[in-house]
Formats: structure tokens, C-alpha cells, sequence
């Protein structure tokens, strides 16, 4: 029996891989100097690892850029506030979906509410897919950006970005992907799917820590400063260097956050590695092969827990039906029950770790109708979830909707 069985890997993943404790630690403890900021050997090394870390999640989202424009900031809340901030003018318009987290509804309110931005908000259907279509519609002369949740936190409905992107491309507007609930989770080909911007975080499906997060903006975005101060080089320049990644990052990075991610993507590979791809095979194309394979993994895990939810008396089940693309966020009610307590309740009485609420999506749960019970309660199985945590949630749910 298990301490905890842990199903909100939606909010942020736990167990890491143990290589990522270990080399942040190893690495925090050897080279916690200040990167890039001075010519010592230590600083040099740690400098090195950071560059390569650019450079392997470039590849691993897909993006053939420089690996300079693969930045870093606090999370993806921070870099969405800093793409907007930084895209966004007085007169423009942008398009969002009513599917996306609050790291994009509240700046747009905010836009919309003091700097004269105009927004239209795109529906979704019962299942929580937005159709591309009606983004091509919406699209003006002056759009200057179109924002999409990848999957939603919510419901796990996997949007189909290549189709969205295809159209943006056809248009003068910028294509941001949030990528929170799919990054290391399925595969994402940046460049092929016309993105502009991917906005990623760390702590999710990278198995990374949390305070580190970022985002990789294509050739020929721009995106004015976020803010402004030390870069490390050019010190002379009164104002921020234009060039990537000082145009986006300021202050001293967080080193032991950016180890993480490095150790966390040489996992990756080394797992594509044992599940298809070949020896000498790419960075990439060995990260393709492990999300192939962590993806089908968590999905049987979900489908097991939504067949199973079904089948109980006084569960509602909410989102995709079995086959439409999704990530393995699934979300229930139990009866009428607030959402709140049945989240407590599993803690408390299984030891079923859950998130219940509102989910920082809002206008999901205002499209599900689920907002006066609280919202839902949050299942999201991650790639250790186990046998035994799977029986945990089923008894457990049967167990309140029986009582």
C-alpha cells in the first residue's frame, strides 16, 4: 500500500526521473556559479550547459531556428505575459479559445479592458475541440495574434494545431501554442505546424523542476523586451540587446532549474532509445520515439480510468470519447456532490491525490455547466502511474458514488 497514489500530474508531474535529481543536484553542487558571466572555467562549463539545452529543446519541439531564440523565463505564465506584452499594440485585435488557462484569459481581459486591444473568444464543442474553421473566420486585417491551448487542463482535448497553424500562416498573424499540457507528453513539430511561438513550462510532462519555463519563437517574430537590465554581455549598451536570448532573458538565469530540463531531456532520449529508435539515431528522433511511447502509455492508463468511471452509477464523465485525440487529463463529478469535497474526500479517506476546482479555466467549466458545483475533479494519470494507483482510483470513486 502506498502513501499516496498521485493523479495530478495535470498540475505538475511527480516522481521526476531520477537522473534529474540526481544532475541537479550533482550539477547545482559543482557548477552553481553564475553562467555566461565570466571567463572561468566554471562559468564557461555552466554557460555550455545552458547552450545545450537550447539546443536539445529546439530539436525536441521540432524548431529548425537558431537555438538562440529557445529562451528561458520564470514559467509559461511569465513568457505568455511577455509575448503578449511584447506583440500586442493599442487597435489590435487577437484571437483566444475558450479553452485556454488564465496565463491567457486574464491578459487578454486586461488588453481588452485598458490598452484597446479587441478579442474574440472561439467556443468549443461538448467535448472541448475548437474548430479550426471558425479561427479562420474570425481572423481580421488587423490580428495580430491567434492563441491556443494545445490540450486543455480541463477536459484533455488535444487540439489539432497543425490544422490551426496552416491557416494563421495564410494571414499576417502570429500563431501562439500554449504547450503546458503537451509538452512531453505527444509530439509537436514546431516548424512544421507553422507556430510562431511556443510557450512551454517546465514542471509538467518535461519533468523538469518548477520556476523554470520559457519559450521559442521563430525566425522573423519579434517580440519587443519584456523588461530590461543585465545581460551579461555587451555591458557598454544603454539600452537591451536586440539579439535572442538577451532580447527575452535578463538577470541571472536559474541555473539548477535549466540543469533539470538538460538531464530530463537526455532521459527522454535515452528511453526513445529503448522503445524504436536507433542507437545512432537524432536527439530528436529519439525524443519523437519516447513520446510515442509515453503517450500511448498514459493514454491506456486514461482510457482505463474513463471506462471504468462510466460504468459507475453517479459518475458524469467529461470530454473527448474514446478515440478523439487527447492527453490523459480527465475530469468527473460525483452526483451532485461539490467538487471541492469529493477532492477531499479521495485525499482524506484513499489517499488519492487529485486536483478538484475550477482548474484556472473558468470558461471551460462555464461550457461543461460545471461551475456551480465547484467545477470537477481532476484525474490526470502521468507515466509512472502504476497498476495499483489505477485500482486506488476506481475503488475509490466507486466508494463515494456507492455511499
Amino acid at each position: 500500500m502506498k502513501d499516496h497514489y498521485y493523479f495530478d500530474n495535470a498540475a505538475t508531474t511527480l516522481p521526476k526521473p531520477e537522473p534529474v535529481y540526481q544532475f541537479m543536484d550533482q550539477f547545482f553542487r559543482s557548477h552553481g556559479v553564475n553562467p555566461g558571466r565570466s571567463g572561468h572555467e566554471l562559468a564557461v562549463e555552466a554557460e555550455a550547459m545552458i547552450v545545450q539545452t537550447r539546443r536539445m529543446l529546439g530539436e525536441f519541439f521540432g524548431f529548425g531556428g537558431d537555438p538562440a531564440r529557445v529562451t528561458f523565463s520564470q514559467n509559461a505564465t511569465d513568457s505568455m505575459n511577455a509575448v503578449l506584452s511584447g506583440m500586442l499594440n493599442p487597435g489590435d485585435h487577437m484571437i483566444i479559445t475558450r479553452m485556454e488557462h488564465n496565463c491567457v484569459l486574464r491578459p487578454a481581459n486586461h488588453f481588452e479592458r485598458d490598452h484597446n486591444v479587441s478579442v474574440t473568444r472561439i467556443g468549443a464543442d461538448s467535448n472541448g475541440f475548437v474548430d479550426p474553421d471558425e479561427i479562420a473566420k474570425s481572423i481580421q486585417p488587423n490580428t495580430r495574434v491567434v492563441v491556443v491551448n494545445h490540450a486543455s487542463n480541463v477536459t484533455g482535448s488535444l487540439q489539432d494545431a497543425a490544422a490551426i497553424g496552416k491557416l494563421v500562416r495564410e494571414t499576417d498573424a502570429a500563431f501562439i501554442l500554449d504547450s503546458c499540457q503537451t509538452a512531453g507528453v505527444v509530439p509537436i513539430a514546431m516548424d512544421d505546424w507553422g507556430v510562431d511561438v511556443l510557450v512551454y513550462t517546465g514542471h509538467k510532462g518535461l519533468f523538469g523542476p518548477m520556476g523554470i519555463g520559457g519559450m521559442l519563437v521563430a525566425e522573423g517574430i519579434e517580440i519587443r523586451p519584456p523588461r530590461t537590465g543585465g545581460t551579461g554581455v555587451n555591458s557598454i549598451s544603454p539600452f537591451q540587446p536586440d539579439e535572442y536570448p538577451y532580447r527575452m532573458e535578463t538577470g541571472t538565469h536559474c541555473l539548477p532549474g535549466i540543469a533539470g530540463l538538460n538531464a530530463a531531456q537526455k532521459w527522454f532520449a535515452d528511453l526513445g532509445r529503448t522503445h524504436g529508435a536507433d542507437a545512432d539515431s537524432s536527439h530528436g528522433q529519439a525524443c519523437a520515439a519516447a513520446l510515442a511511447h509515453i503517450h500511448e502509455q498514459e493514454l491506456a492508463a486514461t482510457q482505463h480510468l474513463q471506462n471504468a468511471f462510466s460504468s459507475i452509477n453517479g459518475v458524469k464523465v467529461y470530454g473527448p470519447e474514446v478515440g478523439q485525440p487527447r492527453v490523459s487529463t480527465l475530469s468527473i463529478n460525483i452526483k451532485d456532490l461539490p467538487a471541492d469535497q469529493v477532492g477531499a474526500m479521495l485525499d482524506a479517506d484513499h489517499a488519492v491525490c487529485v486536483r478538484p476546482g475550477l482548474h484556472c479555466a473558468p470558461d471551460v467549466h462555464e461550457l461543461l455547466g460545471t461551475v456551480p458545483q465547484n467545477g470537477t475533479v481532476r484525474f490526470a494519470s502521468g507515466y509512472f502511474t502504476d497498476d495499483e494507483d489505477l485500482k486506488q482510483a476506481v475503488e475509490a470513486v466507486r466508494d463515494l458514488a456507492e455511499s
